[in-house]
């Protein structure tokens, strides 16, 4: 870091000399760290940034992106089904145990605590800076909520200048990585007899030799059916799409950045050309965002920050989880699928759905066909953020406060109807027809009805207030920061279980940080020991915290005698 790369072709077995040139500015970098932002010459926490283009991949997840691409990060996703797919990520391993502990980071966007949900809805061409904090000395100001790392994001504010606007577009093709590799249905039919034998010589085999030589011959497929229901229920790909649109521009006074998105995701599961409706997963995500800044006055800065989030889902009633393991157990040759209608049935206006016996058996493709479950989410974030410059009263001294307003609603409901199922009856292997039998004339039912048991809602809302002040300035070689920060968050939520989740969560908190540079320069220049110390202090009260647990007091401080740059040599 901090020196020009070079590129040296090796034509014999010489030894090399090789002088790296210094990269003029490098240093001077700003990096985000807890409230503020430091030069990275003047650093001795472990912070991480990464570029927000090298962000950018063919996924509408951000979450999806981080993995391999951060040093100390581990990332692993469960599922690639729209809608939960966000990964699992872990800031140098999981300091946190306990069932119900928090292991994962603490998320901040633009200073406003945040879930993963919110990290992975975030566009990648709307962040400024993406900053991973992983060590204790750079995440104490969080105090125990950021015991697992921070996460800080920042997102693009307005630039003086004309209107710049940007637009892009992308199509993506999501297949499985691999599938799960089963029996084959003679195969699977001649291990299950010879279980049966194994365990009782005496007993009855389920399938008969003709139906296994059939089966294997490919010979009457209605009867002797041998179906691949992964084949039969989903696709090999599926088609996502993105855009996105962005304005940024102002001038000397007010500055603003504008930007919209639109996602499109889909799963795999085919339509059955009779349906009346498609049970296969669509998810829309609409995003909005607008940073603007206005200069009050020539030391006055008034920042408004507006965020909206909307995803409208539509999918299979049991999640595309649970419909994936009811393919991998369904028996693959005792029914079919579903059955053409014979004479007896042609005036069903239903899907003939195949089962056996009392059609008590597992058949996934009735059970994705039964109905559809709709989701869909509201987020509503607004910030005002003031500051106030002081070089007039002491030079180096600005103040600033900050308030936000999040709020939450969604709600989830299901529309069901109970398939009729059928079976064959009677058969004639001359023509390959067939009579059926419906097994549960009473049960059945054609039309959708609201099903109450699958339906929620839930609100919740949540206001957080900052009041920072820092100073910086500069005494010849000496160099002082200072900042203290006060925080406090209140957090509801409506159509509780019970009155004690009914009951609003708080938190304040009073943090600082002051940290001394002696030459600055020479340190940069000549990599000689200098005197460097960071000493943090922070104070917490929770709202329901034990008395003799309820503040706590944790200082930290280290020396950068322990953590010069590398020598160019």
């Amino acid at each position: 870091m901090g020196y020009k790369p070079q590129t040296v072709f090796v034509a014999d077995s010489r030894p090399l000399i090789i002088v790296l040139e210094a990269q003029e500015g490098s240093l001077n970098e700003v990096a985000v760290v807890g409230f503020s932002r430091q030069k990275k010459s003047s650093m001795v926490a472990s912070v991480t940034t990464i570029k927000p283009g090298e962000l950018r991949m063919p996924s509408s997840n951000l979450t999806n992106s981080l993995a391999g691409r951060l040093a100390g990060v581990v990332a692993y996703q469960r599922s690639g089904e729209p809608g939960l797919d966000n990964a699992s990520f872990f800031i140098r391993g999981i300091t946190s145990f306990g069932a119900s502990a928090k292991k994962d980071p603490l998320i901040l966007i633009d200073g406003i605590e945040l879930n993963t949900s919110d990290l992975a809805r975030l566009n990648p061409d709307d962040i400024a800076s993406f900053s991973i904090m992983k060590d204790a000395l750079a995440t104490a100001l969080y105090g125990a909520r950021g015991a697992n790392g921070v996460i800080l994001v920042t997102t693009k504010e307005g630039k003086e200048g004309k209107m710049n606007v940007d637009l892009r577009f992308e199509n993506s093709v999501s297949v499985p990585t691999q599938r799960v590799k089963v029996a084959d249905p003679v195969t699977y039919m001649k291990m299950h007899n010879e279980a049966v034998k194994t365990r009782d010589p005496n007993a009855l085999t389920l399938y008969t030799d003709e139906q296994i030589t059939f089966t294997e011959m490919g010979l009457h497929k209605d009867i002797y059916p041998a179906t691949d229901w992964e084949e039969t229920m989903f696709k090999n790909y599926a088609m996502n799409n993105r855009l996105n649109l962005s304005f940024t521009g102002g001038g000397p006074i007010a500055r603003y950045y504008v930007a919209g998105a639109v996602t499109k995701d889909e799963g795999v599961m085919r339509k059955h050309k009779g349906a009346d409706f498609n049970s296969n997963i669509n998810l829309y995500k609409y995003n909005i965002r607008s940073n603007v800044n206005i200069n009050l006055t020539k030391t006055t800065e008034l920042s408004t920050r507006f965020v909206a989030n909307f995803d409208d889902y539509t999918g299979p009633i049991d999640g595309g989880s649970s419909l994936y393991r009811k393919v991998m157990q369904a028996n693959p040759v005792r029914f079919k699928p579903w059955y053409e209608p014979d004479s007896a049935f042609s005036y069903a206006k239903h899907i003939l759905f195949g089962n056996a016996e009392g059609g008590n058996y597992l058949n996934p493709y009735a059970e994705s066909m039964r109905g559809y479950r709709d989701y869909n989410r509201s987020n509503l974030l607004t910030t005002v953020e003031l500051k106030q410059n002081l070089d007039q009263f002491v030079k180096g001294l600005m103040v600033r406060a900050l308030v936000n307003f999040d709020r939450r609603s969604e709600f989830h409901l299901s529309r069901a109807y109970s398939p009729f199922y059928y079976n064959i009856s009677a058969f004639d292997l001359k023509d390959d027809s067939y009579r059926l039998v419906r097994l549960n004339p009473t049960s059945g039912r054609e039309t959708l009805n609201y099903d109450a048991a699958n339906t929620s809602r839930t609100i919740a809302n949540s206001f957080y207030f900052e009041g920072a002040s820092q100073y910086n300035n500069n005494f010849g070689k000496n160099s002082v920061n200072g900042l203290l920060v006060f925080t406090a968050r209140q957090f509801k939520q409506g159509a509780p279980e019970n009155i004690q989740i009914a009951l609003p969560t708080r938190n304040v908190s009073l943090s600082g940080r002051f940290s001394y540079n002696y030459d600055s320069a020479t340190w940069r220049s000549s990599h000689s020991d200098t005197t460097l110390r960071n000493v943090l202090r922070r104070r917490t009260a929770g709202a329901f915290s034990p008395p003799s647990v309820r503040h706590g007091l944790s200082p930290t401080s280290r020396s950068s005698k322990d953590c010069h740059p590398p020598s160019a040599s």
